[in-house]
C-alpha cells in the first residue's frame, strides 16, 4: 500500500510557536519598507544629518506588534536591555536607542499621508502574483474597538416645542422646504445617504471617512446594547485565503452600511473580474449595496432586513413564488444573459388535483433586476445560498485575530489620525504574517512532494 504524503497544515499560531529570530526572519522578509523611509527621509543635503536608524524603527513598530508589547514605553525598555531583540529589529550595536518622543515624531509624520494605505495594496499585489491570494468569495463585516480616552456624558437634549397643529401656509412650507435643501447641501458625504456613494470616487471616499473617537451602540447576541467610545473596524476579508482584501476605519457612531460601498469599490480596483459573491449580514441591506455588487457584475449574499415589511401575496418567505395552495416553488437555475431565477413547480403538485388546471404554472422566472434586494443567485432559502453565506464566519474569525493577537484594541494614541496608523498597522502586520505562513506553508509541501 503506497504512503500517502499529506501536505502541511502550518497556521498562524504555529508562526508564533516559533523561536522570535525566526518568527522576526519569517514576517519581516515579506514586508517592503522602502516607500515609507522615502516618505520619512531627508529630502535635502543640507542641514544636520539624520542620526535615527529609520528602517531599525520600523521593524521595532512591526515587533512591537508581534510580541504584544503594550506600550512604545515598554518597547524602549525591551530595546535598552534585550541585546538580541535590538539585534533583531535591525539596530547596529553602535546604534542609540531612539526616546519616546522620536517614535511619537515618526508616527506624527506616518499620520500625515497615506502611505500606509498604498503599502497595503501593492503588498496585496504581491501576495496576489504568487498565487496566495485567489479568492472569488469575500466576506463583509464591522467590529469595535476603544479609544485611550473616556468619552464625556453627552448633554441631554431639551425637548423641542410642540408643533402648531393645522397645515402650513405656503409660504411657510416652501421656507422649510429652502431650509432642508440648504442643510443636506451642507452635509459630508457619510452624513448623507448610502446612495449619495454610488457615483463617488474611491479616493474620495477614503479622504472623507470620519476619523474622530465618538460613542457607538450596538446589540450583542443577546439583544442587549452595548456602548463604546472609539472606533470601527470595517474588513474586507477573502473566504479562501482568509487575507484582508481591504480595510477601513471609522469613528464608533457611523452606519455599519456607509462602509460597504467604498470597501467594494477599493476591492474592484485591486481584484477586477474576479469577485463572484460578496457577503455580508443584515446591518448592510442596502438597495445602493446591493447595486454597487451588480455593477461588478457580482451577487450579494445578504440577510434580509425584513424592516417591518408585510408578507407579499403569491410568494413565501423567501420570495420564491407559490401555488394555489401555497406550495413553494423550487429554485431551478440562473441564466446569466437575461439574469433570470428559474423556478419549477414543488413536489407536491405531483398528486395535487390542480396540476393539469390553468391556475397552476409550470416555472416562473424571476428578474434579478425587478428587486436586488429579494433576488439573487443563488436564490435565497437554497442549500447554495446557506452554504455561501455560512462562510462568512472567515471575516469574523480575522476580527478575532486581529483584536486578541494583534492589539486592535490596544490603541495607545489620543487623536483619530493617529489611531488609524496603528489600525493600518496592524493590518499591514496580519497580511506579512499570512504571507508568511502562506511562504512556510508552500515550501513545506514542495519539500515532501520532492522527498
Amino acid at each position: 500500500m503506497p504512503i500517502i504524503r499529506q501536505g502541511g497544515l502550518f497556521g498562524v499560531q504555529d508562526l508564533f510557536d516559533m523561536e522570535p529570530p525566526q518568527r522576526f526572519k519569517a514576517i519581516f522578509s515579506t514586508l517592503d519598507l522602502a516607500p515609507i523611509l522615502h516618505m520619512i527621509s531627508k529630502k535635502s543635503l543640507y542641514g544636520a544629518p539624520t542620526e535615527l536608524h529609520y528602517e531599525a524603527m520600523l521593524y521595532s513598530l512591526a515587533a512591537r506588534i508581534i510580541e504584544r508589547i503594550p506600550t512604545v514605553k515598554d518597547l524602549w525598555r525591551r530595546l535598552q536591555h534585550d541585546l538580541i531583540f535590538r539585534m533583531e529589529c535591525g539596530f547596529l550595536f553602535s546604534d542609540p536607542i531612539p526616546s519616546e518622543a522620536s517614535y511619537s515624531r515618526l508616527i506624527q509624520k506616518i499620520s500625515e499621508t497615506t502611505i500606509l494605505e498604498r503599502v497595503q495594496d501593492t503588498f496585496l499585489f504581491q501576495a496576489i502574483q504568487e498565487g496566495f491570494v485567489e479568492d472569488e468569495v469575500v466576506a463583509i463585516d464591522v467590529t469595535h474597538f476603544k479609544s485611550r480616552d473616556h468619552g464625556q456624558a453627552q448633554e441631554k437634549k431639551s425637548k423641542p416645542a410642540p408643533k402648531k397643529r393645522g397645515r402650513k401656509s405656503k409660504a411657510k412650507k416652501g421656507a422649510d422646504e429652502k431650509r432642508k435643501q440648504e442643510e443636506e447641501s451642507q452635509k459630508s458625504l457619510y452624513e448623507k445617504t448610502i446612495a449619495a456613494q454610488l457615483d463617488v470616487s474611491l479616493e474620495e471616499l477614503c479622504s472623507q471617512v470620519p476619523l474622530q473617537p465618538q460613542w457607538g451602540i450596538k446589540k450583542n447576541s443577546e439583544g442587549k446594547n452595548i456602548f463604546w467610545y472609539g472606533y470601527k473596524a470595517h474588513l474586507a476579508v477573502g473566504t479562501k485565503s482568509q487575507s484582508i482584501l481591504r480595510a477601513m476605519m471609522s469613528s464608533g457612531n457611523m452606519n455599519d452600511g456607509k462602509a460597504a460601498i467604498p470597501l467594494l469599490k477599493g476591492i474592484q480596483s485591486i481584484l477586477p473580474h474576479r469577485v463572484r459573491y460578496a457577503l455580508m449580514d443584515a446591518g448592510d441591506d442596502y438597495l445602493p449595496i446591493y447595486q454597487q455588487i451588480h455593477r461588478m457584475n457580482a451577487q450579494a449574499i445578504m440577510a434580509y432586513n425584513k424592516r417591518n415589511e408585510r408578507k407579499i401575496n403569491g410568494l413565501d418567505e423567501h420570495f420564491a413564488p407559490t401555488c394555489v395552495r401555497e406550495h413553494s416553488y423550487r429554485y431551478d437555475s440562473y441564466d446569466k444573459k437575461y439574469t433570470t431565477l428559474k423556478y419549477v413547480r414543488p413536489k407536491e403538485c405531483r398528486d395535487c388535483p390542480l396540476a393539469h388546471d390553468s391556475l397552476c404554472q409550470k416555472v416562473y422566472k424571476m428578474k434579478v433586476d425587478a428587486d436586488l434586494r429579494k433576488y439573487t443567485a443563488p436564490a435565497r432559502g437554497t442549500q447554495a445560498w446557506e452554504k455561501l453565506y455560512d462562510q462568512r464566519t472567515a471575516v469574523e474569525r480575522v476580527n478575532a485575530y486581529v483584536k486578541q493577537f494583534f492589539q486592535l484594541n490596544n490603541v495607545r494614541y489620543r487623536t483619530g489620525k493617529k489611531a488609524k496608523v496603528h489600525f493600518d498597522w496592524v493590518m499591514l502586520i496580519y497580511n506579512a504574517s499570512k504571507l508568511a505562513v502562506d511562504r512556510i506553508r508552500k515550501a513545506f509541501n514542495e519539500s515532501i512532494a520532492a522527498a
